[in-house]
């Protein structure tokens, strides 16, 4: 289709509710920068924001904590227990982070200045490994075998330590996250469980839809909800603080969802270990991937917030650190008589131009500011000639001419 619309072409924004989707798109792409992390082998586990606004994360095996700034500058700090394999890091409540040692089996704490404090866990081999900062001012974290049940761990900013029982046999809780009525969500990877810690100790749990779905990493979610990841179920689940529990399935077959953040914009971004994408999902279900360039691989824990511009992921292989535009549109297309109607969730942090292509023809080049929170989007043009398979795509991009993220899809517009 070579000639451009006619001028009685009507152009209409709507916000409206778009129904949940998980297959919409045909293409995908996200301007991802990579980084490789000085320490060959070291292979980047849990990242967080600091509090001086660069990225810290864990290498497993490279037993360090690794700082990179938003500029991809990297300095590297020894854990003073070998073979201590750090697993996930958080900002404390003290101005330090705090991280855990899966086989070192200790809670660590580094300063900005990489000054670092052990302190030993007091159940012999409870494979920590998520841990974050609790309303109560103190540090929560997983135990996934502590004495066989798992535990939920607390530690204060002066090294006590309480520990809680689960009353699942075997549960090996995985994840966790403050929810917003104030307790401590968490997942129960081996029993299909979500589950809910008070600060006083008092434990509540919800037994899944989904049978052996592997629950994983969790987050709390910008509509107060907790939403998590689940490995096996290839799923993305929601769950409300009244139990009310919501999955979403990945589009790619076989993903393993693991490691999931909340972002500026509204929107939540995964990642998927096994078919080397990172992914967002609205509050509405609307499920986006993007692969990670082939320098990476196995993309792991992932991380977001205001001040650092990105979407920031670590890589099992390839000793890489990801930056991902916060950008995506949600695009998907329909036509119906003589209307081609185009559909958007659209977030990004940064102002930017946004495009619209229908084959050969411009349909929309537009100066727009950022949009946070993300917003649903309906664009119609009519009349649209018909005439077989269009592709339709859409672009963001900054001014330097650099594409943050775009998307593709093809509508047949044959009557």
């Amino acid at each position: 289709m070579n000639k451009r619309l006619s001028r009685s072409v009507r152009f209409v924004v709507a916000i409206l509710a778009i129904g949940a989707c998980t297959a919409a798109q045909s293409g995908t792409f996200s301007g991802i920068v990579p980084y490789t992390v000085p320490t060959s082998g070291s292979e980047p586990f849990g990242i967080a924001v600091g509090p001086d606004r660069a990225l810290w994360f864990c290498e497993h095996q490279g037993n360090k904590i690794g700082r990179i700034t938003t500029g991809g500058v990297f300095t590297e700090y020894p854990v003073p227990t070998p073979n201590s394999e750090p697993e996930d890091i958080t900002s404390g409540p003290d101005g330090a982070l705090w991280f855990t040692e899966y086989a070192g089996n200790k809670v660590g704490r580094i300063t900005l200045a990489g000054s670092i404090t052990e302190y030993p866990i007091p159940t012999p081999g409870s494979d920590s490994q998520a841990i974050i900062t609790g309303s109560d001012g103190a540090l929560w974290f997983v135990e996934a075998q502590g004495s066989g049940n798992g535990k939920i761990g607390r530690v204060t900013t002066s090294g006590v330590f309480t520990e809680y029982v689960l009353p699942t046999p075997y549960s090996q809780p995985s994840g966790l996250a403050i929810g917003s009525d104030g307790a401590i969500w968490f997942s129960e990877w081996n029993s299909g469980k979500m589950g809910r810690i008070t600060t006083a100790g008092v434990i509540t749990e919800y037994l899944l839809p989904t049978t052996n779905s592997q629950p994983l990493w969790v987050v709390a979610g910008p509509d107060g909800a907790i939403w998590f990841t689940q490995q096996s179920g290839n799923s993305i689940g929601r769950i409300t603080t009244a139990g009310i529990v919501t999955e979403y399935p990945v589009p790619t077959a076989g993903s393993a969802p693991w490691n999931i953040t909340s972002s500026p914009d509204g929107a939540l971004w995964f990642t998927e270990l096994n078919s080397n994408k990172i992914a967002r999902i609205t509050t509405s279900g609307l499920i986006t991937e993007y692969a990670v360039p082939a320098s990476l691989g196995s993309p792991n824990g992932i991380t977001a917030g205001s001040g650092v511009g990105a979407i920031w992921f670590t890589n099992r292989e390839g000793d890489g650190i990801g930056k991902a535009p916060d950008c995506a549109l949600g695009l998907s297309a329909i036509f119906a008589g003589n209307t081609l109607t185009t559909n958007f969730e659209v977030g990004i942090d940064v102002p930017a131009d946004w495009s619209i292509v229908a084959g050969n023809t411009v349909l929309l080049a537009h100066k727009i500011p950022a949009v946070v929170p993300l917003r649903a989007v309906s664009l119609n043009w009519e009349p649209f000639p018909s005439g077989g398979g269009l592709v339709v795509k859409s672009s963001l991009t900054i001014h330097s001419g650099a594409v943050l993220c775009s998307e593709w899809t093809t509508v047949r517009t044959a009557p």
